[in-house]
């Protein structure tokens, strides 16, 4: 696997190695001894599958401590832009993000690690997303981040009339309202 630094460089892009032939192709999606080798050493927990139509955003999500979350995200089917939002006040990199076409032509995947909001919005008709998670989910150390966020300022490719949300996801607060994660404070 060919692991791609972004501009935020705990953000990684995974490029896996596919094998094409005449029947199709190969790869391996996820290999502990590879990814704790090359990004960073942690034990995946939960695998998470979401499908969604076209316009579709959902985010921005994080859990916060003790239940904070790694995430390593990939499309099944379909393509996505994924963004990934540094919050970690104090950090050089506060309220910037990354964001990656993940397509299932293009095979690529994002780590997104704890301290940071993530996001996606469908670019395709449809989209069948996967993402593995380093920790459980907890209803009571969820956090979110408004999605139209005017000071993170996220380009989603959407037009306004596109954009389908759910009812929480509209209701998020601000950046500046958001419980967040201390630049300092130990995450792993």
């Amino acid at each position: 696997m060919n692991v791609i630094k972004t501009s935020i460089p705990e953000v990684l892009i995974i490029e896996p190695k596919v094998f094409y032939d005449p029947r199709g192709y190969f790869f391996e999606s996820f290999s502990e001894s590879k990814f704790n080798g090359s990004v960073i050493d942690t034990r995946f927990v939960q695998d998470n599958e979401s499908k969604s139509d076209f316009g579709v955003i959902r985010g921005l999500h994080y859990q916060l401590p003790p239940y904070s979350q790694s995430k390593l995200v990939r499309v099944v089917s379909g393509r996505v832009l994924d963004v990934a939002v540094d919050i970690r006040v104090g950090s050089p990199t506060f309220g910037k993000y990354v964001s990656a076409e993940l397509t299932s032509d293009n095979k690529l995947m994002m780590f997104i690690p704890r301290g940071f909001a993530h996001g996606f919005a469908v670019l395709s008709e449809e989209c069948i997303f996967q993402y593995k998670c380093d920790n459980y989910y907890s209803p009571e150390h969820e956090g979110s981040i408004r999605w139209d966020d005017p000071t993170i300022n996220i380009d989603w490719r959407l037009m306004d009339n596109e954009i389908v949300l759910s009812d929480k996801d509209k209701h998020h607060p601000l950046l500046m309202d958001a419980k967040l994660f201390d630049y300092s404070e130990k995450l792993y």
